[in-house]
């Protein structure tokens, strides 16, 4: 049976890792981690945070959320296998119920992420609505349905061939409104589209995305979001990675893949890759040989392989469009806050809109129901905050980015931006005395050129303080830095090792297909194009499935191929966006005057899928 080596053990490989096994493949993967597996949906171990006996304090890289749109990934999950669960690992997701939504100083908007099922959720959608002061016009929200009745009528070709090369930002007509509507629709929907930003990200993408969301929100039998039940690697990765190596996946820690090597096949004509060299902790250097390979890396790293090595460009010369794409990655990354308590913001996720570095966060052990938090740590944390920051390059309220502060100052804004944004009855709902320890993500290091202090991961809870806009306001008045901050040093570099790729605008043409003109290498990666179009998990499942399918269609295998599914789009909508195809054809704009015939079909269609429903 062919042999398929995978560069790259994060979700894209180990994904194409269980489609080959499953299909009789020989499968290795090469991955430069010396313990985690999954890239960056990993959890992580707090370094020296546990008693003896005790396991370490879980860090998350950032908090893990399935939409339920998803379905590539959840039916991997599914085959994955985990005891007492008939549907395997899919059985440890569960549903959150509420979204909050915080803003600077005020209390928070609590309001529904699936569609009402009960008297009390109704009335929480009203109460929302009624008292939330959200400072939005009647401008604002006329404008806001126009573009999601936009989004939902317009055609595909539309959207690849005009919304692809439109920013977020000029769509939604953002220039024309108020910071009110900037926050809760331009900003904060992209906020969640994994550190996208709204003056670049692409409308196709984003509005894709959006409709997702809003359509599995409307069915009263779908959940939009849903989340694990416990740390990542409990709950999902490692037994993952434990089906597959029973399965026969031969899973290499600490082997970091340098190049890949292509030479000219002297019988076909054509550049082949006869192997790919990969390091290991200590330096050595070893060329790894299979049948077909798999390039599973992160987009920055790939750029890195293909960077002016000929061999791989004369077997193609689109791979160059790598290179380019590169230059589209961002900072996300996770941090968590461990309490005393287990405060439990809201059942699901909260957005601090107004946040100056993009703040999202989760109350984690309130899903965690399996978990006992006193087997964790040193016993005394019952709460955990999981946090993601988005935004790296704006000021916060201590007058500095977040890629020129020290983990200490980034540490102590993150919880100044909590404390302020995460409010109920007008007061915080956090408090500095209910922490006990913090973490970090170890992907973002604070060293002086390349040398890495140890000493530098450690922060200093103590000096959290209970901000209040008052103190805010009085410390930006003057020029001294703000919490205690110290001053820019020239003498240090914050880096992020593994950031996210964004969808900006124009980049599809950049994207690659799962395969290219040099037969047995393959792309699986969330830069991939693929149907979900967002570097995610789910994206890179989807990817890892189509490199599979080209395997096997150049092996001329009978095995079954992966199913690859589209996004969801309504088939009662079919008449708006076949009449929009028809205008674009015409070299004609979006209209919203649909004629009266696309209309009553429309409606037609609506009282056929009632009928279904009726008597299904």
């Amino acid at each position: 049976m062919p042999k398929v080596i995978i560069a790259g053990g994060g979700v894209a490989g180990m994904s194409a890792a269980h489609e080959l096994i499953e299909r009789g493949f020989e499968v290795e993967i090469y991955e430069k981690q010396p313990k985690y597996v999954g890239g960056k949906a990993r959890s992580t171990d707090v370094p020296d945070s546990s008693a003896p006996g005790k396991k370490p304090l879980p860090g998350e890289h950032g908090f893990r959320f399935f939409p339920g749109f998803y379905k590539h990934i959840t039916n991997t999950m599914q085959r994955t296998p985990f005891p007492g669960n008939k549907k395997g690992v899919l059985g440890n997701l569960v549903t959150t119920q509420r979204v909050a939504m915080g803003r600077e100083g005020m209390n928070e908007i609590i309001n529904l992420v699936n569609f009402p099922k009960s008297i009390k959720d109704l009335m929480l959608m009203w109460h929302a609505i009624k008292d939330s002061h959200t400072r939005l016009t009647k401008k604002d929200t006329d404008t806001m349905s126009i573009k999601i009745w936009q989004l939902m009528t317009s055609c595909y070709e539309r959207r690849l061939s005009e919304y692809e090369k439109m920013p977020w930002w000029e769509f939604t007509d953002a220039d024309d409104h108020g910071e009110a509507y900037r926050e809760f629709f331009v900003g904060g929907i992209t906020r969640t589209l994994v550190a996208a930003k709204p003056r670049k990200v692409s409308t196709r993408t984003g509005g894709d995305i959006l409709l997702q969301l809003l359509f599995q929100m409307a069915n009263p039998f779908k959940h939009s979001d849903r989340v694990l039940n416990g740390p990542t690697n409990e709950a999902w990765l490692y037994p993952w990675r434990d089906y597959l190596i029973d399965k026969g996946v031969k899973y290499h820690h600490n082997m970091a893949t340098t190049k890949i090597q292509c030479e000219l096949d002297k019988n076909d004509f054509r550049h082949k890759i006869v192997g790919i060299d990969v390091e290991d902790e200590q330096g050595k250097v070893q060329r790894i040989v299979g049948d077909y390979y798999i390039s599973a890396v992160p987009v920055e790293v790939m750029a890195k392989l293909i960077d002016k090595d000929v061999d791989l460009l004369k077997g193609d010369q689109r791979l160059q469009s790598i290179v380019q794409l590169a230059n589209d990655v961002s900072w996300m990354t996770g941090m968590q806050f461990y309490l005393n308590q287990d405060v439990r913001i809201t059942r699901g996720h909260v957005m601090i809109i107004d946040s100056p570095w993009g703040i999202t966060a989760i109350s984690q052990p309130q899903f965690w129901d399996k978990l006992n938090m006193t087997d964790y740590g040193h016993g005394d944390v019952r709460g955990v905050i999981s946090v993601d920051i988005s935004d790296w390059e704006k000021k916060g309220y201590n007058g500095k980015m977040a890629k020129e502060c020290t983990k200490q100052e980034i540490m102590e804004e993150v919880w100044c931006q909590m404390i302020l944004g995460i409010r109920a009855d007008d007061k915080p709902i956090l408090n500095r005395d209910m922490v006990v320890a913090c973490n970090l993500d170890r992907d973002i290091q604070y060293k002086p050129g390349e040398h890495h202090d140890p000493n530098d991961d450690k922060l200093d809870v103590s000096k959290l303080k209970d901000c209040s806009l008052d103190t805010i306001n009085q410390l930006q008045s003057t020029p001294l830095p703000a919490l205690d901050a110290v001053d820019s040093q020239s003498d240090f570099k914050t880096i992020d090792k593994e950031p996210l790729l964004v969808n900006r605008v124009r980049t599809w043409d950049l994207r690659p297909d799962a395969y290219c003109e040099i037969p047995n290498l393959f792309l699986a990666a969330d830069y991939v194009r693929t149907n979900t179009d967002l570097a995610t998990m789910e994206g890179a499942n989807e990817a890892a499935r189509r490199a599979v399918n080209a395997i096997l269609d150049i092996s001329k295998s009978t095995k079954k191929r992966c199913k690859v599914w589209k996004l969801h789009e309504p088939w009662i909508l079919w008449p708006f966006r076949y009449y929009d195809r028809r205008r674009l054809r015409k070299g004609l704009p979006w209209n919203e005057n649909f004629p009266w015939l696309f209309r009553i079909l429309h409606q037609l269609m609506l009282m056929i899928t009632r009928m279904m429903k009726k008597f299904t």
